[in-house]
């Protein structure tokens, strides 16, 4: 049985630098870096439970493998849209407005 203090503070830390890292950063890889933090946590999480809790539970165990499955199929997803992002833009600043796209033979609004 371990001590489920320092489990716990590092899923805190964990949770909470990707919490920031999601919400405080304009770069799209620095936020994608902040959800993996936070799958990370949530794994970490489910570990800790599961040896502290009662035994023959395997329940937190076969979610820790389905986080760990997501974590690796929304790096594969993100990433591809990433670089079809920045193919098309040039940048992955989130904040950064949208190019207007000008067709040929269309007439502008002005207003």
């Amino acid at each position: 049985m371990i001590r489920p203090a320092l489990p716990y503070l590092l899923v805190a830390v964990l949770a909470g630098l990707g919490v920031y890292g999601i919400l405080a950063r304009r770069h799209a890889v620095l936020v994608l870096i902040g959800v993996e933090l936070l799958l990370g946590a949530a794994g970490l999480l489910l570990v800790t439970v599961a040896q502290t809790g009662a035994a023959g539970d395997p329940g937190a165990q076969v979610l820790t493998l389905f986080v760990i499955t997501i974590a690796a199929a929304e790096v594969v997803v993100a990433l591809a849209v990433l670089l079809a992002l920045f193919r098309a833009r040039g940048h992955v600043d989130l904040h950064a407005p949208l190019e207007q796209r000008h067709t040929p033979g269309t007439a502008e609004v002005e207003r």
